[in-house]
């Protein structure tokens, strides 16, 4: 607490305000270079939301860090100059903003729809602000005394409590910056892309772009969960038991998932399936909109969306309209009344249906006497589309209506069932019906 009273007389002092001006005016430096940065810059990383500039230029992580910097090079420049105090007190709370800062972004940019993140960002915010105060009243450098006190044995090596806490915040800033690399990564090889294949970009190409993706992103993240066991001070040579360990897990609860995760990079790498085309799943269709390491997302017309766990793409039977031809037939069926000229019919049905926008006139449609019905003949009517992803429904309904406007210009009747009803007389009903010997 003697330091903690030594800091606020320190701050009441005169000279304590022009600290304070010079303070404040880093932090203006600070957020114009940030500003100035942010405008200048045409990267696919500059944008709104980004993990330098975040959305507001001041909560992203360039503004902390500029901040910091400039902060602490006017502390060095105008030590014994003025009060020192303020400057002690704002320099761990910009350190504490950029951790905060840094966690957060690299984490929504990472995880972007992820629910327990944000109970990470609080915590590590928590966690953060609690470092600070204890800094400032002076109590952390006892807190630390205290835990290097508490030690236990990891095999031949002696582990105190304050270790471990700084191997676990050096293994967290790792993390963050793994994910970080990972992601802007990820970013650049998928920047200026869509499910659609925007910017000349074909399905396949896309396809393996997110592989190599992936692979990054894996790659990184064992870099860096190496580096973070080395801090902790974990001997990596011991990683071989636990990779025993490990492969025994993966033969027993683990094969399923290792099982997705290798079937995965089997899809990307095969490109049997690509991002954008239209499939049907165990009765579910519709466009693959996500490939993950572990499932594929596959929305339908309708909104639904299904994460197919990968192994099941490559054990079942998958349906893949757009694999070698994206071109979709459909089907529809009218009946026309006994009598009518059918041959006379068919030319003229199938330029109603080639006048739909989306019916393709190569291959073009046809009209097919398909079945002698009980009340009329049953006509097939087949067309071709392009783009099945735009929905199949709303084309067949063009198609009917274009046909039924034919029919009912040239007047060609759409038969009703036909039934014969027999009426006889009760005398006539249980004569019949009275059993003979």
């Amino acid at each position: 607490m003697n330091e903690l009273s030594t800091l606020l007389n320190s701050l009441f002092q005169a000279n304590s305000l022009i600290s304070l001006a010079v303070l404040a005016a880093c932090l203006i430096v600070s957020w114009a270079v940030v500003r100035l940065l942010r405008g200048k810059s045409t990267t696919s990383g500059a944008g709104s939301g980004s993990v330098w500039f975040g959305e507001r230029i001041y909560d992203g992580v360039l503004f902390p860090a500029s901040a910091l910097v400039i902060a602490y090079v006017a502390k060095l420049t105008l030590a014994g100059t003025v009060s020192a105090a303020v400057f002690k007190l704002a320099v761990p709370m910009l350190i504490s903003l950029l951790v905060i800062r840094l966690t957060v972004r690299v984490l929504r940019a990472s995880f972007p729809n992820s629910r327990w993140m944000r109970v990470f960002e609080r915590s590590v915010s928590w966690a953060a602000w609690l470092a600070v105060l204890l800094w400032v009243t002076g109590v952390l450098p006892l807190l630390l005394s205290a835990m290097e006190d508490i030690r236990w044995k990891v095999g031949t090596a002696q582990v105190s409590l304050r270790d471990a806490l700084e191997a676990l915040i050096t293994g967290g800033l790792v993390m963050m910056l793994a994910l970080w690399v990972a992601a802007a990564a990820e970013r650049q090889l998928l920047r200026g892309t869509e499910v659609t294949g925007a910017g000349g970009l074909t399905n396949s190409d896309l396809s393996v772009r997110k592989m190599v993706s992936n692979l990054v992103r894996a790659g990184l993240l064992f870099i860096g969960l190496l580096l973070t066991l080395s801090t902790v001070g974990i001997d990596l040579t011991a990683l071989s038991v636990l990779g025993g360990a490990v492969g025994v897990g993966l033969g027993f609860g683990l094969q399923k998932i290792a099982a997705n995760y290798v079937s995965g990079f089997v899809i990307l790498a095969e490109r049997s399936l690509r991002m954008g085309d239209m499939v049907k799943v165990d009765n579910f269709e519709g466009r693959i909109t996500d490939i993950r390491t572990r499932y594929t997302v596959i929305r339908a017309l309708n909104g639904r969306e299904a994460i197919v766990p990968n192994e099941m793409l490559i054990t079942q039977r998958v349906e893949n309209s757009s694999l070698a031809d994206p071109r979709v037939l459909l089907t529809s069926t009218v009946q026309v009344a006994y009598g009518t000229d059918v041959r006379a019919l068919q030319p003229v049905l199938e330029a109603a249906m080639v006048s739909v926008p989306r019916v393709l006139t190569d291959p073009g449609p046809s009209v097919q006497l398909t079945t002698f019905a009980a009340d009329g003949m049953d006509l097939s009517l087949l067309f071709w589309i392009l783009d099945p992803e735009n929905g199949q429904g709303n084309v067949k309904s063009e198609v009917n209506l274009a046909v039924l406007a034919v029919l009912n210009e040239r007047g060609i009747e759409i038969p009703y069932p036909h039934r014969v009803v027999q009426v006889t007389s009760p005398a006539r009903a249980a004569h019949e019906f009275i059993p003979k010997d």
